[in-house]
């Protein structure tokens, strides 16, 4: 595996929830580099008895909703 891919997306309080899309993995972060470094940690935590992905992917999904 090269890639894991995180779907991420902002709370309203201004944080920041990353959900794996291939693997148990869910972690939360008040800005966005603090998720960075916690989504590492997950993802080292997971898979600390196996090889781990050379890349990790943030996805961020924004939802706006505009006027009409």
């Amino acid at each position: 595996m090269n890639d894991i891919i995180f779907e991420v997306t902002q709370e309203d309080d201004g944080g920041y929830v990353a959900e794996c899309l291939t693997a148990p993995i869910f972690t939360e972060g008040d800005n966005w580099t603090v998720l960075r470094d916690n989504v590492r940690d997950a993802v080292a935590g997971f898979f600390f008895d196996t090889t781990p992905p050379q890349h990790i992917r943030l996805h961020l999904v924004r939802d706006e909703l505009v006027p009409a």
